[in-house]
């Protein structure tokens, strides 16, 4: 994967994630609330395990099939867990 250079001005050496806004309307925040109630997580990880998961099934990418298969292998647990909480 190609490392996308940033300027000093960002840290890089003390920031160790990206950052960014998810801004969202009523509706779409409401659905990201119900999958992260659903999967048992933030809804900073559901939009995390979102974006693997689109991303896995329409690029061929080997480093996001990595993610993917570490993600579904988390939300398998967590889909466990909750089952058994029920």
């Amino acid at each position: 994967m190609e490392r996308i250079k940033t300027p000093i001005r960002y840290h890089s050496d003390t920031i160790a994630l990206m950052a960014m806004t998810l801004r969202l309307n009523d509706a779409q925040d409401r659905a990201l609330t119900l999958l992260a109630r659903v999967q048992g997580s933030s809804k900073q990880e559901a939009a995390t395990r979102a974006i693997i998961a689109a991303a896995s099934r329409v690029v061929a990418d080997a480093e996001v099939a990595d993610l993917a298969r570490t993600y579904v292998a988390e939300a398998a647990g967590v889909e466990k867990r909750i089952r058994q909480a029920r």
